[in-house]
């Protein structure tokens, strides 16, 4: 075995030993807190009894196994950041509980804590998940032709131009291109569609996706650490990491507010005594009670669990946000501009029309037009090549062939020169008044109109058009109904620009924009409307994006443009905007919720504690029970919601 294999198969297994011990961290914290339970139930069994010693000793076990982990963590966040925490205050509550004879009490407190401290982990291990299961997905090891040889290597080693094999049933191991063979392709580890996708010669295949029916031979494009798997997989983990504002802000807080519970607990030890005559043991007492009540334990839960728990359930449902910040921000959009190409359009144009000279078969027309245009890679001539192949009708070899740069093709087939193209290439006159002036009007519809002639004049017209997506006015439609601006970015006509907007029902465009000034657009439109989104795919979108508040990436985008966006939709699907949008929305209230609950609970407390009438086991039980449901609470968001219905508007163009 090879060194690079022998460290593949290290790597794997400390991977594998790794993924078992978080998987099982939340169960064995669980674990902890139960029996932290039963030694705290069974000592006060004994201590009923009368047992001598044998009570303390079980209390002393149940404060070692429940407090474990949180005493860990709490000492190593406080040496880390240099900075109390709420897990130092509960310790000191446990023990200062225990010294004044509260053992119960303090092993409760200690046991409902571990408790929200398993809540927690929960919370974060399933937030884990997705980042789990596409980790899963990712292939460790490639079979590479070398020298004409098979060989099995770690994908590690693969580069860019090495050939590999990819058998029916295997994971595509990294990006490349199909360079022998075709195959149905399952891409919904990238996209999220179901149905396979058919993979032709020369076309890209993703790393993660499953090879299904055929054997194809893949010339590696990225290397593995580059290619759109693992990007996800980035992104996922910086979501994670990135923490929103709310969050920073308690956390903050959280350490100058220890700071004051315990300068106010040491005060309490002292000036009840002489301000209000109270004993020695009630004012300790006390002072332990307001220890507990006082930690902000629930305030600090009340934002990251819910934040992690809406980040999963996006990444559950194809939409991938970098981060809390920016899952904040959707909530407060006023407006939303879109590009228009590959964004609210397909990006590929689609023969939407074709008339022809009276006289002349269409499917004989469309044949020769598809025959000639096949010779050319120009995007409206592979828009009527597969217009003819969608209709199955086979193509012609072509005789002689003249591409005449930004205007059409000459070409001879049969004995007969044809020439397709603008109207000024095949005579503008002509061309213009053929079927009744249909061309202008075809134009007016933002439409591409190209010209087929033959040796008899003027055979046919073809219009072109770069086809909306089957998602985008319900996209536009739902945001509208959250009071959104929609406006549309474009550098095409007015004309073109006033049909697609009308189309997907937008509220305004801005035509004939330059990629360059994209983003002096998006500053104007943040000028009135305050908190906007940009969304695009391409590398001219990548300032537009960089500037909005929120930047919307599609899927199948750039590399630049996935990079500077915020969020990403895998599923190219615009109608989840709307979910996202509404998915903050939630996560927001959620945490208003919290924060209004948590703190109304806290000042309760104290009132009561220095009312006299609330004993430690209540306040343990108030303080520990709403940490545990503003986290439950957060876990909500675990759940996706029905979704919106639609309610038909009636919408004015601009």
């Amino acid at each position: 075995m090879s060194a690079d294999a022998n460290a593949l198969t290290n790597k794997k297994i400390v991977q594998t030993k790794m993924a078992k011990l978080e998987k099982l961290k939340p169960h064995l914290e669980l674990m902890a807190a139960l029996l932290s339970g039963l030694l705290i139930l069974a000592a006060w069994i004994t201590e009923k009894n009368h047992a001598g010693l044998v009570p303390s000793v079980l209390y002393l076990l149940a404060f070692a196994i429940g407090g474990f982990a949180k005493a860990k963590e709490g000492i190593e966040e406080t040496i880390k950041n240099k900075e109390l925490n709420v897990e130092i205050l509960m310790i000191v509550a446990a023990i200062g509980s225990a010294s004044i004879g509260y053992w119960t009490e303090g092993a409760v407190l200690i046991f409902i804590f571990s408790v929200s401290g398993a809540l927690e982990t929960y919370t974060m291990n399933k937030s884990q998940k997705e980042i789990s299961s596409l980790m899963d997905l990712q292939p460790e090891e490639a079979w590479r032709i070398t020298n004409g040889n098979l060989e099995r290597v770690p994908v590690s080693s693969l580069n860019i131009g090495d050939l590999i094999i990819v058998k029916p049933g295997e994971r595509i191991p990294s990006d490349g291109r199909i360079v022998k063979g075709s195959s149905s392709v399952d891409e919904s580890a990238i996209t999220g569609e179901s149905m396979p996708v058919t993979k032709q010669l020369g076309e890209e295949v993703f790393a993660g996706t499953v090879n299904i029916n055929g054997s194809i031979t893949v010339e590696i494009t990225k290397r593995s650490n580059e290619t759109l798997f693992q990007k996800i997989i980035e992104l996922v983990q910086s979501a994670q990491s990135e923490k929103s504002p709310s969050q920073l802000f308690i956390e903050k807080f959280e350490g100058r507010y220890v700071k004051v519970v315990l300068a106010v607990v040491l005060l309490m030890m002292f000036l009840p005594h002489y301000l209000f005559g109270w004993s020695w043991n009630e004012t300790f007492y006390r002072a332990m009670v307001l220890l507990v009540v006082a930690s902000p334990c629930a305030l600090v839960a009340s934002i990251m669990p819910a934040t992690l728990a809406a980040i999963s359930n996006g990444a559950r449902n194809g939409i991938l946000v970098k981060g809390g910040v920016h899952l904040e921000n959707l909530s407060h959009l006023k407006a939303i501009a879109f590009d228009k190409t590959g964004t609210l359009t397909k990006g590929k144009p689609e023969v939407t029309d074709i008339i022809v000279r009276n006289g002349l078969e269409e499917a004989r027309l469309i044949q020769m037009a598809a025959s000639i245009e096949n010779q050319s890679n120009h995007p409206l001539a592979q828009a009527i090549v597969k217009f003819a192949e969608d209709k199955e009708i086979p193509l012609l070899e072509v005789d002689q062939l003249e591409d005449v740069a930004g205007s059409g093709v000459k070409a001879a087939m049969g004995g007969e020169e044809w020439k397709i193209g603008k109207a000024e290439f095949v005579g503008k006159d002509e061309a213009l008044s053929f079927a009744n002036g249909k061309a202008k009007e075809l134009a007016s519809e933002g439409k591409t109109v190209v010209f087929v002639r033959d040796s008899n004049g003027i055979a046919a017209l073809l219009a072109l058009k770069d086809s909306i997506r089957p998602d985008a006015k319900k996209a536009i439609d739902l945001l509208r109904q959250e009071g959104i601006y929609t406006i549309m970015l474009t550098g095409d006509s007015d004309k073109t620009a006033y049909t697609i907007g009308k189309e997907a029902h937008l509220d305004g465009y801005i035509a004939e924009c330059l990629p360059q000034h994209k983003a002096d657009y998006v500053k104007k439109i943040m000028e009135k409307y305050g908190t906007v989104a940009m969304v695009g795919d391409g590398i001219n979108d990548a300032p537009a994006l960089a500037t909005a508040n929120v930047g919307i990436a599609m899927g199948e985008g750039t590399d630049a443009a996935l990079e500077t966006a915020d969020i990403i939709l895998m599923k190219n699907d615009l109608a989840k905007i709307a979910n996202a949008i509404q998915l903050s929305k939630r996560m927001n209230k959620i945490v208003k919720q919290n924060i209004v609950f948590s703190i109304a609970v806290i000042m309760l407390l104290i009132c009561s504690n220095f009312l006299q009438i609330l004993d430690l086991p209540f306040g343990v039980i108030g303080h520990e029970g709403s940490t545990i449901l503003v986290i439950l609470n957060g876990l909500r968001l675990l759940k996706s919601p029905k979704e919106k219905a639609f309610e038909a508007q009636e919408l004015k163009a601009y």
